[in-house]
């Protein structure tokens, strides 16, 4: 099978086309040519180098093509950071896309988000895929009026709504992860689990259905385990409770019973994922002997982050 994947070089994407050609499908990769992507691209074939917003870029990238796994697009903080950017990208990259799909006759697999749901602490997990949605942001906007854009595509569709994946770099310090509440229940999915979802999914009769892609029971997880597992690998420590928001955020657990049963994903647990955050993030041997002597800076620069601390 033919597939083209937008934002081939991302955190999902990278996974996705190595395992569609390992099993055997023929892949087009379509990403805009940021230092990183070229980076992780050394070697790579039939590479499309293009914005998601050049829409003659993006026909002639769909054009041939069975399958389109659209994963292109920003996330936070960089929504928040330019929302009009990010609209552009989110939502009008997804109608270029979804205007080529229905000119070559092309299936669409769309990414989206279990942000759609908004702030849902208050109800009995897990999150099911006929629960409301809800906008809370521009991110979870623009993922809202994406799917309603796909669903009326005269093309096959499908939509995975991805739980939280981790990616295979460190994340940077950054005031959203204040954000979110400790005692907040929230899933993972190891990138590579969301990789194989993606490439069993595209030869599946997943089309014109709704899937939620988490790992599963033993991914689920408080917000607490998942940051305070990563803060003491590094030897940091637990963080305040008062540094983070008790505001309601968009975070919850999966019922993924239905699509591990279609897909097929679900390889890695909790403690296997975090130890990859955690080997993927570890600095430098020389920045770990050192580390004890500068925990109490370290510790500082990142509360100050805080805007509740």
């Amino acid at each position: 099978m033919r597939v083209l994947v937008t934002g081939a070089f991302g955190n999902i994407g990278s996974s996705a086309v190595a395992q569609l050609r390992r099993q055997g499908h023929e892949v087009r990769c379509f990403d805009v040519p940021s230092k990183a992507n070229l980076r992780r691209a050394r070697g790579a074939t039939n590479v499309v180098w293009a914005d998601i917003r050049d829409a003659d870029a993006v026909q002639r990238a769909v054009r041939d093509q069975d399958v389109v796994v659209h994963l292109a697009g920003l996330i936070p903080p960089q929504v928040a950071e330019d929302p009009q950017t990010a609209r552009d990208v989110n939502v009008g990259g997804t109608g270029n896309v979804l205007d080529a799909v229905a000119r070559h006759n092309s299936r669409i697999l769309f990414a989206s988000t279990l942000d759609v749901y908004g702030p849902t602490q208050h109800l009995d997990p897990p999150r099911r895929v006929d629960d409301p949605v809800a906008r809370t942001d521009e991110y979870s906007g623009h993922k809202i009026r994406c799917e309603e854009l796909v669903r009326q595509s005269p093309r096959p569709w499908a939509i995975y709504r991805f739980a939280d994946v981790p990616p295979d770099e460190a994340r940077r310090p950054h005031p959203i992860m204040f954000a979110i509440p400790l005692d907040n229940r929230i899933e993972l999915v190891h990138r590579d689990d969301a990789g194989l979802a993606v490439a069993n999914g595209v030869a599946a009769d997943i089309w014109g259905g709704t899937w939620l892609i988490g790992g599963g029971p033993s991914c689920q997880v408080r917000y607490r385990d998942m940051l305070g597992r990563a803060l003491d690998a590094f030897g940091l420590g637990a963080l305040p409770d008062s540094a983070f928001s008790t505001e309601p955020y968009c975070t919850d657990w999966l019922d993924t019973e239905e699509s591990q049963r279609v897909l097929r994903f679900q390889r890695h647990s909790f403690d296997e994922i975090m130890a990859y955050v955690v080997e993927c993030s570890r600095p430098a041997l020389a920045a770990r002997l050192v580390l004890p002597l500068v925990r109490p800076l370290a510790r500082r620069r990142i509360l100050k982050l805080s805007p509740h601390f």
